[in-house]
């Protein structure tokens, strides 16, 4: 970096300590906050509050180490304030909000919410915490913006072992689904403009998560299981199997590390809902399927379900659910350069406030590498036994189900 940059990087990151630095009471407690989060940004081999101590030029860790464990300062402000922030830097009409989890192997059995369970980050069951987050990305930039803490009913249950680790009395047991529920609705009540979710199908096929979003008014692209059953379907992999050849065209769902991610997708709209999907007598939104089927390897397909304004075209919907994939850049650029999995933390408040303040390192890296810069029906195709149809519709496929929607 440039002298000129370096100054510049300085200032923007001294704005934002001032932004969140009122919710730390004592200014000693302000400047070991600085310290930490300027330590998460340096190039330190591994950021954990001994190695950030030693960049700080602290004696001890202890400092820092209070920081996380017993000072007076509430994470959840951070988050607040880390949302306002992202909205303000990266902010823009027809945002994505994502939900995904990760985990974090750690040995020994104290941590909060440790305990040997499946890790999608390691493929495999471990000994970890799994944590559910919340990433926000448009075409400025992409960030992680929320997150929760899942504990097991090992933990839960065992309500000695909870205070141990300082897990609050109020803290009961919640699937994954019911915290990203929760973190949904704090994103849209927050300033994030926020036109659509998309999830992975561990999240898309939870009926109450989709209902959650529906009610919330807000689209949908969620990945669903082949053997997801919706309007007008009995399995998702049955309908898109009789799909006509004609149906299927090569889309870029968004551009990878190796270029542009282009496969064959098909989308089909589905019958209404009238409770959800009707203000009134007049439709305002429209359900889809989505299939995204490899080229090199056709019979690889991953299906979802879509819910979205009546104007929304196929590559919007291909857009969405190729944003699926910024979360999962949040984590690995969180880890690499923000020290996001690289805490010694065993408590459940200690746990928050490292990843609230790794999350705000990185969207700070985030805001500032992003620098202003109908036709008629064709005819129809049978579906087989169900009496469904694939019809050409204008510029897209729609599913006609015999009789009156429901």
């Amino acid at each position: 970096m440039t002298e000129s940059a370096t100054a510049q990087w300085d200032l923007e990151l001294d704005d934002l300590f001032l932004t969140i630095g009122h919710h730390f009471g004592r200014v000693e407690l302000r400047r070991r906050m600085r310290d930490y989060v300027r330590g998460l940004l340096a190039p330190v081999a591994r950021k954990n509050s001994w190695q950030l101590a030693e960049q700080a030029g602290h004696s001890t860790p202890d400092g820092l180490q209070h920081l996380l464990a017993g000072a007076k300062w509430e994470s959840d402000d951070i988050r607040d304030d880390l949302q306002e922030y992202v909205a303000g830097k990266l902010g823009e009409a027809g945002g994505v909000l994502i939900i995904d989890d990760t985990g974090f192997i750690k040995k020994g059995i104290t941590s909060a919410g440790v305990q040997r369970q499946y890790s999608g980050t390691a493929g495999r069951t471990e000994n970890c915490q799994i944590g559910v987050f919340a990433a926000y990305a448009t075409t400025r930039g992409r960030a992680l913006v929320d997150r929760e803490l899942y504990l097991p009913k090992s933990w839960t249950e065992d309500r000695e072992r909870c205070r141990t680790a300082r897990v609050p009395d109020e803290r009961e047991f919640a699937t994954k689904g019911e915290l990203a529920r929760h973190m949904v609705l704090r994103a849209l009540a927050s300033p994030l403009p926020i036109t659509w979710v998309t999830a992975d199908s561990a999240y898309g096929q939870d009926n109450r998560f989709r209902r959650l979003l529906e009610q919330s008014g807000v689209g949908y692209v969620v990945a669903v299981p082949k053997s997801q059953f919706s309007v007008g379907c009995s399995r998702i992999d049955v309908l898109f199997a009789q799909a006509p050849d004609e149906a299927w065209e090569k889309i870029s769902c968004g551009d990878g590390a190796k270029g542009p991610r282009i496969y064959h997708w098909a989308a089909v709209r589905l019958p209404a809902v009238a409770e959800f999907d009707y203000q009134g007598e007049v439709p305002h939104r429209m359900r889809w399927a989505l299939a995204r089927r490899s080229i090199s390897k056709p019979d690889e397909i991953a299906y979802y379900l879509a819910y979205a304004p009546l104007q929304t075209t196929v590559q919007e919907l291909v857009r969405v659910a190729g944003a699926r994939w910024a979360i999962e850049e949040c984590f690995q650029a969180a880890q690499n350069e923000c020290g996001l999995d690289q805490y010694e933390v065993r408590r459940y408040v200690g746990w928050y406030r490292h990843i609230t303040l790794a999350m705000l390192a990185h969207a700070f890296l985030a805001a500032t590498a992003h620098q202003p810069p109908k036709k008629g029906a064709e005819p129809v195709r049978q579906l087989g036994s169900s009496g469904s149809q694939w019809r050409r519709f204008g510029d897209s496929w729609q599913l006609v189900v015999p009789g009156p929607r429901t």
